[in-house]
Parts: C-alpha cells; structure tokens; sequence
C-alpha cells in the first residue's frame, strides 16, 4: 500500500471536521422538529431530553471517505468495510428510533464481524505482552468476531456524557493516521476521516451537550475502530496492541464494570450508571473533566502505541504496565471520590 500523499491530511481532517459540524446542525434540527429526542432514565447523566442522531454525521462522511478516498483499498475492500459499517450504523439508527431487541442487535454485530474477518483477515499471530504471538486459525477467527462485536458494543456503552465517546475517537483517528500514514495510507486516510468528523461533532456534544450521538454514531465508530485494527495487524501483527491501546479506556472501564456487575450478581443487561465514567460524574466531576481525563489517557496510550509500534526496546512490557497502572489509578480515584462524597454527606 503506497503513502498517503495524494490526500492532504490537514486538508481531509478540515474538511471532515467542517463538513461534520455543518451536517450535525442540520441533523439537530430536524430532530428537533420531528420530536427525535434521548428522554432521561436509569441509566442516562442528562436531565432534560436532547436530540439525538448526531453521529448521522460521522456515518456520512466516513463513509463516502471510504468509498472514494481511501485509495489503495481495492473498490470490492471499500465497498465491503463501508456497507458493514453502514448496517451497523443502520441498526444502531433503528435502535435509536423504535428500540431494536438485543440479541437482534448483537446477531446483527455478529454477521458484519464476520464479514470483516472473511474478507480481511483473523486476529492471527497478535502480539500480546507476556504471552507472545497468539491465535490460529480457528481461535484467531473466534477472537476477530469477538473483539470487532465486543468494541461495537464498549464504544456503545461508553457514550454516556457529554464529548467522550467524540474525543476518544478523535485520538484514536488521530493515532491510526500517525501509525499508518506510510505503510497502509487507507488506514490513515480513514484515521483522518474518523478524527475530523468526530472533531466537528463535538462542536455541538461538547459540553453542555445540544445534540447526542446516539447508537448510529458510537456503534458504528466501535466497530470501525475495531475493524482497522484487524485490517492492519495482517501488515504488522504489532498494531492490534497498538489499536487496542488507543482505546484502552473504554476498554478497561467496560470489562471492569461487566466484571463488577457479575460479581455482584446484578442483572448484567440491565441500564445501569455504574461505569467509572459515570462514578465520577456522580461525585461532582463535570462532563467536561471526565472526558478531557478519558481522553488524555487515551492519549498516552497512543503513544505507547507509536513506541509499540516502532519497536523500541522494551515497549511492549512497558506499555502493559503503564495501561495497569493508570488503570488501578482510574479506579482508586472514582474510590477515594466517592468515599470522601459519602463521608461529607454524613
């Protein structure tokens, strides 16, 4: 795959970013005209109904970056990545709308995993800290669809306040850009894409929040995100780590609060508003804050990932320990803030 220099990428990130903040306007007031709102509940950190259906958006403008400006894709690898994330966006959008059962959804994640790893590669030979390569070709195969539905679904859970799940996916474009932009320019283009138009959302999302994302926007970046790092890793086994780090956050915040939920024995699929995110909202902590914090560390993960990527000695150990220790961080300081908030309010 040549470099990406037919496309300008300061250019394609303006351009995506002005594109995005034009169309989400545009997408906040009809659905605001057609009553297409996010009413509060359980599990919800607003507490007046907003528009939702922002991230219509961020679908339209990757994907016609995919179509037709990824260049070094073949037209049927384009087509294929870009009609997968559709559905998804598509499901995601009728979730949003009429409410779409679960295992619907999920059946629904499932097939375009599948899809993705039929037509571009397994999670086969990854490289994992302490433990080496792993995964043939039947367990690589099992873990692809795991991991691009697993992510599809984070990404979906991780959008709960205003700005987060629109700045983790600005530096995760950012980092695909910066680790690809000369060995898999359609990577990077797409990086660019997926950073620009989530820059431009969060004009309107940042907060306080005018429009939501919705499913549409968050499921289909969960599973684009996931996607380019199986489609990269088949160049370099290096950069599934590498793809993973950059969305340690969500990641880690998803499983640890899965895990919680399981020990405790609550219902798992239930709304909830026990994510670390949320905790930290709900002792003061303003939207803003938490999300600028998540994308920090977000941040630091991708350049871990740069080191990861560039095969310095030792970054592979190093990186691991890093993500364990800022996520032991994360979670002692949602601890100590909610003993301190309990301990005022006695």
């Amino acid at each position: 795959m040549s470099r990406m220099n037919s496309i300008n990428p300061i250019a394609l990130f303006v351009t995506a970013a002005v594109a995005s903040a034009i169309l989400v306007a545009f997408v906040r007031g009809w659905a605001q005209r057609n009553a297409i709102l996010d009413l509060p509940n359980e599990r919800s950190s607003h507490a007046t109904a907003k528009p939702r259906g922002g991230g219509l958006a961020i679908v339209a403008v990757v994907t016609a970056v995919l179509l037709f400006g990824a260049g070094g894709w073949t037209w049927a690898e384009r087509v294929t990545l870009a009609c997968a994330s559709a559905v998804i966006a598509l499901v995601s959008w009728l979730d949003d709308l009429y409410g779409v059962p679960s295992p619907v959804r999920f059946s629904v994640h499932l097939i375009m995993a599948i899809i993705v790893a039929l037509r571009f590669g397994t999670i086969s030979n990854a490289l994992i800290p302490f433990v080496g390569h792993v995964g043939g070709t039947e367990i690589g195969f099992a873990l692809t669809v795991i991991w691009i539905a697993g992510l599809t679904n984070a990404y979906n859970f991780m959008d709960g306040i205003d700005g987060i799940a629109g700045s983790q996916a600005v530096v995760a474009g950012i980092g695909w850009a910066i680790l690809t932009s000369t060995t898999l320019a359609p990577i990077g283009i797409t990086g660019v894409a997926i950073a620009g138009t989530s820059f431009g959302f969060l004009f309107h999302n940042w907060q306080p929040a005018r429009i939501f994302m919705g499913d549409v926007g968050s499921a289909f970046l969960g599973f684009l995100l996931a996607s380019l790092a199986v489609i990269a890793m088949q160049h370099d086994p290096r950069l599934f780590l590498c793809g993973a780090l950059m969305v340690w956050p969500f990641l880690f915040d998803t499983i640890f609060t899965f895990l919680r939920r399981v020990i405790r024995h609550e219902k798992v699929f239930a709304a909830h508003r026990s994510h670390l995110y949320q905790r930290l909202v709900q002792t003061g902590i303003s939207h803003s804050r938490v999300a600028t914090l998540y994308a920090a560390l977000a941040a630091i993960g991708l350049l871990l990932a740069v080191a990861v990527e560039r095969r310095w000695p030792g970054a592979n150990i190093f990186a691991f320990v890093a993500v364990v220790l800022m996520a032991t961080g994360l979670w002692i300081s949602v601890v100590i803030r909610e003993t301190g908030r309990t301990l005022t309010a006695q």
